[in-house]
């Protein structure tokens, strides 16, 4: 199987010299997973923390989440687009255990992103320090989530944001519902069918002020999606850089916005579409929790390592889907990818690295390599969270 994976991985560039901090993480990993689980309520505060480490750790200091720590270079400037869907994450846990403090970070980042976004209403692909600075529709469709949940928690001082990312989403949309116009200049060209995630930040701005076509666009994209699906629920044009074997995250952003449109529309040939993509995961993950961190149109392993932030995502859909269908099947393979990536997770190591998030397992996978990533404690809080609430079941 590894000569097989091998032949069809891209060749991915090794750091010249690895830190000590790396060749030891490196080392662990490859001794295999930890035995030991520590539990969603455990992992939910050790990533809530892991998270306000990064905000106030941030290289360019100014409110946004860094987007990784590194284990080659340290913290790094904040990310807007993650920073942008950290935001409901934040607010929903200060409104869970009522700290106040969270509540203040979350407006921190709401306000950065506020100052940041471009007068036509868009925002910027990349680190803040990135170039070329351009608006980009994927970002800002990660932003207008946070940007709605600001105006829901927050009030009126977030809604002209909100309204100005919202129509520039709608208005820059070609006919057939795909978005061409304003891609990122940090993945490789081409139509993408995991925009159904931007499509979901048009369903909650609409929740929020209806009457201004921001459900009806995003249902337009996610038609469009759906053109790109086969019957085993594998999307085509769903990678950041290699169609042929998306990764578990995109699959996972994808399979988010269908069911997020099926929660905006109610529609029951959305809900069969989300089932096609989630059964097939379902399928996918193995009996400890590993899901390949890729998956070619078969939905057989296209990498020998796990994406966790992948992992974290689906998991999150297949809870929804238990949620939806009351089908027990995604209810146990949501336990076990949530049980995989938590026990990846150092709840009581070193600073850095306490209740971060590798970007793949082992360390040393073609997925946020070296690194701990902000978006994947991000979803690993949000599919704790939600195991929580189906813990009874």
């Amino acid at each position: 199987m590894r000569t097989l994976l091998a032949t069809i991985r891209k060749p991915f560039p090794r750091p010249a010299r690895l830190s000590p901090a790396a060749r030891g993480e490196r080392r662990a990993d490859r001794r295999g997973l930890p035995a030991c689980d520590p539990g969603p309520a455990a992992v939910i505060d050790a990533c809530t923390a892991w998270l306000c480490a990064a905000q106030d750790h941030s290289a360019s200091a100014d409110g946004g989440v860094a987007r990784d720590y590194s284990l080659q270079t340290g913290w790094s400037s904040s990310y807007p687009e993650t920073t942008g869907y950290i935001i409901p994450t934040m607010i929903a846990l200060a409104q869970r255990t009522g700290n106040a403090a969270l509540h203040g970070r979350a407006r921190r980042m709401l306000d950065w992103c506020v100052a940041i976004q471009f007068p036509e209403g868009g925002f910027q692909g990349g680190k803040i320090d990135s170039t070329p600075r351009v608006p980009v529709t994927f970002n800002t469709g990660q932003i207008l989530l946070g940007l709605a949940a600001g105006v829901a928690a927050y009030g009126a001082a977030y809604a002209d944001a909100m309204h100005r990312a919202a129509s520039w989403l709608r208005d820059t949309q070609d006919a057939d519902g795909c978005w061409r116009r304003h891609p990122t200049p940090f993945a490789r060209a081409g139509d993408k069918a995991y925009e159904t995630h931007v499509a979901w930040g048009l369903f909650e701005a609409d929740r929020i002020a209806p009457g201004h076509g921001y459900g009806a666009a995003g249902l337009r994209q996610v038609a469009w999606a759906l053109g790109k699906q086969q019957p085993n629920g594998w999307f085509a044009a769903n990678c950041l850089d290699d169609p042929a074997l998306p990764l578990s995250h995109t699959i996972g952003y994808a399979l988010r916005g269908v069911i997020e449109a099926y929660r905006f529309a109610e529609r029951a040939d959305l809900l069969e579409a989300a089932v096609r993509t989630g059964a097939s995961i379902a399928a996918a993950t193995a009996a400890d929790g590993y899901l390949p961190g890729r998956l070619g149109p078969d939905f057989r392993s296209g990498a020998d390592y796990a994406c966790l932030t992948g992992s974290a995502q689906n998991a999150h859909c297949l809870f929804l889907l238990y949620q939806l269908t009351g089908e027990r099947h995604y209810l146990d393979a949501a336990r076990r990818l949530n049980s995989y990536v938590r026990r990846t997770i150092s709840i009581d190591g070193q600073p850095h690295a306490r209740g971060g998030v590798k970007g793949s397992f082992p360390v040393d996978g073609d997925y946020g390599q070296w690194a701990y990533l902000n978006w994947a404690a991000k979803f690993c809080i949000d599919a704790n969270l939600l195991e929580l609430e189906t813990s009874d079941a």
